[in-house]
Order: structure tokens, then sequence, then C-alpha cells
């Protein structure tokens, strides 16, 4: 069981990334376009959200909870071939705008953790941090949070040997998730299987 920090070479600095989710309209903004949802559901911790990767080569669905209190969005894939990770965890902002309660948004800090669970997490995209902050995307006073949510998500994940249900358990946190028996009934309700 290890930590491992993975950088990608000469990575170009490019604005911060905010998504925006719209529970009354079961939609997903991302930079990419607007998705429609399968699922959302609010609870004590924040959003679960749940929809398929229309078109996606390597992945099929997406599940995610927002946790504004933890500083993350958590979440587990569904990929057509082999499993590449357990857990993708983004560091961010979650929010809810004054006089809105369906929507949330999300101000993704570069930062992310990948979990392969109870072996290892790897701690991705630091490069990108710095190109951020170097071109002024995002502030000194925001990287240095982003770094120190990411670091107390490994420490939390090491303490919990990378089992992620055991880091949330501690932070007080119990989470649910689709099945992949019910990820796929999802699936071929709306006519994507």
């Amino acid at each position: 069981m290890s930590v491992h920090l993975r950088a990608c070479p000469d990575a170009a600095a490019h604005p911060v990334k905010t998504e925006r989710h719209d529970t009354d309209a079961m939609t997903h903004q991302t930079n990419t376009g607007i998705r429609r949802v399968q699922t959302y559901r609010e609870h004590a911790h924040g959003l679960f959200v749940a929809r398929p990767f229309d078109r996606h080569p390597r992945i099929r669905h997406w599940q995610a909870h927002l946790l504004p209190a933890l500083g993350v969005q958590l979440c587990r894939y569904a990929f057509y071939q082999a499993r590449e990770h357990d857990y993708y965890i983004d560091i961010a902002t979650i929010s809810r705008p004054l006089g809105n309660a369906a929507v949330w948004e999300v101000r993704d800090h570069y930062l992310d953790v990948i979990v392969h669970e109870g072996v290892t997490a790897e701690l991705v995209d630091a490069d990108e941090l710095e190109a951020a902050q170097a071109a002024g995307f995002i502030s000194e006073s925001e990287a240095r949070c982003a770094q120190a949510v990411a670091d107390a998500v490994l420490d939390g994940l090491r303490l919990a040997r990378y089992h992620v249900a055991d880091w949330l358990a501690a932070e007080g946190v119990q989470l649910e998730w689709m099945e992949s028996q019910d990820v796929e009934q999802a699936q071929l309700a709306l006519g994507l299987s």
C-alpha cells in the first residue's frame, strides 16, 4: 500500500472547469456540453448523480457523490473493458447558488486522486494546478486550499488502508452506489445498452 504522485509532462494551462447540475431539469452541464441525467438524489452529505456516458470510447456510465464539506466529487466509472481504477476523486469547491436550490456547481481545482481500492492512491494533475496558477486561472490561496484538501484525502485513505468506505466512515460519511445490474437496467430503460 502506497501513495504515488503522477504528473503529465508539460501540462498546458487551461481555465478552471466548472460543472453545473440542475436537479429540476435533470441535466449536467460540463465544458463539453449538456447531458441528460438518469438519477439525482440529495442526501445528508451532498448530492448523488448517475448518468450514462454517451459515445465515450472507454466509459459507459458515471456515478458521483458531490461532497461539499470534504471538498471532493467522488466518482465511480463503469468501463467497457477492464476496470482502470475503483474511484476517481476530483478536488473541488461545491456550492449552491443563492436562490436556486435545484442547482449545484462544481469548481474543479485540477488535482485528482485515483484510488485502487485496498492497494494504493495516486495524486494526479499537480502540474495542471501549477500551470493554471502561473497563468492566473486560479489564485494562490485556492491552489493552497486544493493541495491541503488533496493531502487530507490522501492521509485519510492511507489510514483507511485505501478503502474508500472506511475513509468516509472516519469522516462521518456513509454513501450508497448503484450496483452494476442497476446501471445496466437503467441504461436499458433509457435505450442506451
